[in-house]
């Protein structure tokens, strides 16, 4: 294990990667569930002074209401997703498929850096729609929660849809002696991409159940997961449907083991922050794990521009929910029923048309 143990505190580092994310820093290859994790950058120790170097992303182009906010004629709409290992740029593509055989909008799908750097995007404009977490886009709305957007709400920020729980895992290997959250004092920890909901979310459950000192490596799933193997780290976050590509290819080479949240630990993260909801990593999910691990979760939600025209919105959702039967990811979960369960922000009208909201 680490002896290189590095004092951390949630409200200083996830605000310098808020900041950072909204900034357009976010890495554009990443592995997260959601987005969380730049798949192309080197990783990076955050510094104790919150000095880190980011990569500015590239913007792309935005339909405008006339050319891509209106419906008809094959309009171009920014869907950004997640990274390439994870969930949501998977599901983005399926996404896209339904879209464009239904309706005459084309989308096109980019791979991200993370939830708050997916809010940065809908915020500039980048973005007509996003993949985010359901405490993020609360955060962002609301103008608290992450010192990025304290006093600082993003204003034309809405949801269109709720779609599955992110469940929080923490993987490191066998051999490591991890087994349980306290073992993570004076570990080397990948919380995930710097600006990343996993990155919030990892620094949210290290806080509330007391892990103070451990040093920090902001990468990649698929990098912690090499990580993990050179012995470079102990473990590392992933928030994600289950089952995440990338732990699902460490453990196939490699005697992995999944950490628990549970009993007084998982109740002080949901008495820490109320959106964490029981969940649980059902046995047999990975190679060699055989037992079910209690853990938590967020949800994943489709967000949008409160300006990106009803017409669009409305028929880009109803593309999605009225095609569910060609999606294969997730689909015990996504579905117009359950569309609205645990929607943190206000609906964009489109949406709630749609939804009979």
């Amino acid at each position: 294990m680490s002896n290189r143990p590095t004092r951390r505190t949630f409200v200083r580092t996830a605000s310098i990667a808020g900041i950072a994310a909204l900034a357009g820093c976010g890495g554009d290859g990443g592995d997260g569930g959601d987005g969380g994790d730049g798949g192309d950058e080197t990783p990076t120790e955050t510094a104790m002074d919150g000095e880190t170097e980011t990569t500015a992303g590239e913007g792309t182009e935005t339909p405008t209401e006339e050319d891509g906010g209106g419906g008809g004629g094959g309009q171009r709409l920014s869907w950004h997703a997640g990274g390439q290992g994870g969930t949501y740029y998977p599901l983005s593509n399926e996404f896209k498929t339904v879209v464009e055989d239904n309706t005459d909008y084309t989308l096109n799908v980019q791979s991200t850096g993370a939830s708050v750097e997916n809010v940065g995007s809908l915020a500039s404009g980048d973005a007509d729609f996003a993949l985010i977490q359901n405490d993020v886009a609360y955060f962002a709305k609301n103008g608290t929660g992450i010192e990025a957007f304290q006093d600082n709400a993003v204003e034309n920020l809405v949801g269109v849809a709720t779609l599955y729980p992110e469940t929080i895992t923490i993987v490191t290997l066998a051999d490591t002696g991890i087994e349980a959250l306290s073992d993570l004092e004076g570990a080397t920890i990948n919380t995930g991409d710097l600006g990343s909901g996993t990155q919030v979310n990892a620094l949210q459950i290290l806080e509330a159940v007391g892990i103070e000192d451990f040093s920090e490596q902001n990468a990649s799933f698929s990098q912690a997961a090499d990580q993990l193997r050179n012995g470079d780290i102990d473990a590392a976050f992933v928030v994600g449907g289950w089952p995440v590509g990338a732990i699902e290819d460490l453990a196939n080479t490699n005697d992995i083991t999944i950490v628990p949240i549970e009993g007084d630990n998982r109740e002080a993260v949901k008495e820490a922050a109320s959106w964490f909801a029981d969940d649980q990593i059902p046995g047999g999910t990975y190679s060699g794990v055989e037992d079910d691990v209690p853990t938590v979760a967020v949800q994943a939600m489709i967000a949008t521009r409160a300006d990106l025209s009803a017409e669009t919105v409305e028929e880009v959702t109803a593309a999605i929910f009225d095609n569910t039967d060609q999606l294969s990811i997730k689909t015990d979960f996504i579905s117009a029923d359950s569309a609205q369960d645990g929607m943190s922000i206000e609906l964009h009208e489109g949406a709630a048309a749609y939804f009979g909201e």
